[in-house]
C-alpha cells in the first residue's frame, strides 16, 4: 500500500511539474492528465469512491477533453507563446521561498500527538450514501443557493453573449 502511494504521489508531482515546465500546450495538458489520474488513484487508496469517480469522470473526462479541444481549436503555436527568459530562475526562487513554510508544516505535523490509533477514517468513510445524506439533510439550503447562483451566472453569460452578437 505504501509503495502504491509513493508511486501515485511521484506521478502526481511529475505531472504537475511537467504541466508547468513544458512550453508545448498539448504536452502540458497531458501532464495535467497524469496529475489528475494520479490524484484519482490517491482517492481510491483512501476508499473515497465518490471523489475517485468524480475525479475520473469530471476532471479526467470532461475538463481535459474540453481543454484539449480548446488547445487544438485555437491552434496555439510555439511562436505565439510569451517569452519567459527567467522562467526557471523564478521557479527556483519560488521553490526556495516555500522551504520555510514547508519546515513549519512538517514541524507542526510531527509535533502532533496521536492518542492511540492514528486511523481517522470510519467504516463509512467515502460512502456515497453518507455523503448524500449529509448534503441533503444538513446542507440543503447552501446547496440550493449555489445551484441558483450558478443558474443566474449561466443566464447572465447567455445574455452577455447575445448582446455581443447584436452589436
Amino acid at each position: 500500500m505504501d509503495i502504491i502511494f509513493l508511486v501515485l504521489a511521484l506521478l502526481a508531482l511529475f505531472g504537475a511539474t511537467s504541466t508547468i515546465m513544458f512550453s508545448n500546450t498539448v504536452h502540458s495538458a497531458l501532464g495535467f492528465v497524469v496529475t489528475v489520474l494520479a490524484l484519482a488513484g490517491l482517492y481510491a487508496l483512501l476508499n473515497a469512491t465518490f471523489l475517485f469517480m468524480v475525479q475520473i469522470i469530471v476532471y479526467a473526462g470532461a475538463i481535459i477533453a474540453l481543454l484539449l479541444f480548446v488547445i487544438m481549436f485555437l491552434n496555439i503555436q510555439q511562436s505565439h507563446a510569451p517569452k519567459e527568459p527567467n522562467k526557471y530562475l523564478l521557479m527556483l526562487v519560488s521553490a526556495i521561498a516555500i522551504v520555510p513554510f514547508d519546515y513549519l508544516l512538517f514541524k507542526a505535523f510531527y509535533s502532533m500527538s496521536f492518542a492511540g490509533d492514528a486511523n481517522i477514517t470510519t467504516k463509512d468513510f467515502g460512502n456515497i450514501k453518507m455523503l448524500g445524506n449529509e448534503l441533503f439533510k444538513n446542507w440543503i439550503l447552501p446547496f440550493e443557493a449555489i445551484s441558483l447562483l450558478l443558474l443566474v451566472a449561466l443566464i447572465g453569460a447567455v445574455v452577455l453573449a447575445r448582446k455581443k452578437e447584436r452589436a
